[in-house]
Formats: structure tokens, C-alpha cells, sequence
């Protein structure tokens, strides 16, 4: 009984998760141009396959969500879905580079919470199939805080979101954890900062391991700290600099190279010379 109510309510979930996509898809401007397609159908059908994708998105999510309850709909989603992970791993191999364009906005390369994603909401469509009823009819306490969950599941594997929960996460997690939190102030331009801080031995000295442009920065009375994505000793890390607003000299910058995981500050240069 508890498993036909969870298989009944999962074209809810489905549904809005189509809707959601396939409005990145249509409104979006040039994000085809970032992913797959250009490679797999060629750069002037790629804006209009992606669009049409999003249609069929929209057209199959309308279907889940109103009545009446067909299984065709659900089988539908899973052929989509299919599709969907099929492509997911062509870009990967064939286009590392590229987007997912799942979403539309984003420019993250496909990546394994991409493809995860792509798995779950398989998953999910696979469960549908075997709905008796319609989610409307689904009143179980139990069957919503399964939703939930699932819910929560696909927000974690959206890159998409990171900004809204993830990085938050990690920007308390450093400046709590990591071994430079101490102060800063606010007022002065970024591009100020990371000119200093380019010209700092901090950087030269970790410069081989880092990822990424400026990922984050934040200012805590005196110092402002910038974080970059980083590679140490092949585990994903966070070099984390201090950049003192009141001290103007390369010297006083200071960085720690912080495991992304468990917050273990990996390498901390001590004896920096300016070269």
C-alpha cells in the first residue's frame, strides 16, 4: 500500500522538475551554444533542438501533472530521461567541456552530480510506471516526507543551486574552521584585492595547485579573506588567502590550503620570499 502511494506520487515530483527545466531551455539565451549540441546535431540546429526539447519537457510535465493518471505519462518520462543521461554521457566523453544546459543557465561542465541527477530522476519515472492512482489521491504523511527527501536529493545534485545553499555552507564552514579567520572590513574594490593578492609570495606558492578564479570572498573587520578552488596532493581543497586592508605589502598576504571535506587545513606556507 505504502509502495503504490510513493509510486503514485512521484509524477508530482517528476512533473515539476520537467517544468523547471524545460523553462531554462525555452527562455534561455544562447545557452545551447554551451553545451553538446553544437557537436551532436551541429551549431545551427542546436538552439532550436534545445528549445524543442524543452517543449517536450513542458508538454510530458503538464501530462504528469494533471488529470487523468495514464501510465503512457510515465513511460514518456522515462524514455525522456533515458535520452537525458544517454546525452549526459556523450557530452561528458565526447565534450568535457560543455555544459549540462539542464537547467539552462548554467555554464558548470557535466559533471557526476549531473549524471546522478539524471539516475535519480530515472529512478523516479521507473517508480511512476507502476502507479494505480494519480497524485492527487496521495494524502500519506509518510508519502510527502518521502518526497521530501527526494526533493532535497535533487537539490543536492543540482549544481545550478549551489549558490543558494552550498557555498553559504562553505563560506561559514571556512570561516569558522580554517586557520586565518581573523578580521576584516569592507569598502575596498575587489579587482584592488586580487591585484595585491596576485603579487603576493602567498599566491606564487600555491599558485600550481589552484582551479579557479576567485570562487568567494568575504570581509571580516580588518582582513578580507578570497577563496579559489584547489588540488592538493590530488583531494578537492579550498586555498583560502587573508588579504590585510591596512597592510599594503605583498609579505602580508597569507594563505591556508583547506581540505574541501573535513575542513584539515592540508598546506600552510610559513617562510614565503618575495622573488
Amino acid at each position: 500500500m505504502f509502495a503504490s502511494q510513493v509510486a503514485a506520487a512521484q509524477p508530482l515530483l517528476i512533473g515539476l522538475l520537467l517544468l523547471w527545466s524545460s523553462y531554462g531551455k525555452v527562455v534561455g539565451r544562447d545557452s545551447a551554444e554551451r553545451t553538446a549540441l553544437p557537436r551532436l546535431v551541429g551549431e545551427t540546429r542546436a538552439a532550436p533542438a534545445y528549445r524543442a526539447v524543452g517543449v517536450i519537457e513542458a508538454v510530458i510535465a503538464l501530462a504528469l501533472l494533471l488529470p487523468p493518471a495514464w501510465i503512457v505519462e510515465a513511460i514518456a518520462a522515462v524514455a525522456l530521461v533515458v535520452g537525458f543521461t544517454g546525452y549526459l554521457i556523450y557530452a561528458k566523453i565526447v565534450v568535457p567541456d560543455a555544459s549540462c544546459g539542464c537547467i539552462g543557465s548554467s555554464a558548470r561542465p557535466v559533471g557526476r552530480r549531473a549524471i546522478g541527477r539524471a539516475v535519480l530522476l530515472l529512478a523516479t519515472a521507473l517508480a511512476a510506471t507502476a502507479a494505480d492512482d494519480g497524485w492527487w489521491s496521495v494524502g500519506s504523511v509518510a508519502v510527502v516526507a518521502v518526497l521530501v527527501l527526494e526533493a532535497a536529493a535533487f537539490v543536492m545534485l543540482s549544481a545550478e543551486l549551489d549558490r543558494y545553499w552550498l557555498l553559504p555552507l562553505r563560506r561559514l564552514r571556512v570561516q569558522i574552521t580554517h586557520p586565518l579567520a581573523g578580521t576584516a572590513t569592507d569598502g575596498v574594490p575587489l579587482a584592488a584585492t586580487q591585484r595585491r593578492l596576485l603579487l603576493s609570495p602567498a599566491y606564487r606558492a600555491v599558485n600550481g595547485l589552484l582551479r579557479s578564479d576567485i570562487h568567494d570572498y568575504w570581509d571580516d573587520e580588518d582582513w578580507r579573506f578570497v577563496s579559489y578552488t584547489a588540488r592538493y596532493d590530488g583531494r578537492p581543497a579550498t586555498a583560502v588567502f587573508a588579504v590585510p586592508h591596512h597592510d599594503n605589502t605583498p609579505e602580508s598576504v597569507r594563505v591556508a590550503v583547506v581540505d574541501e571535506t573535513s575542513g584539515q587545513t592540508l598546506y600552510r606556507p610559513t617562510l614565503l620570499v618575495t622573488a
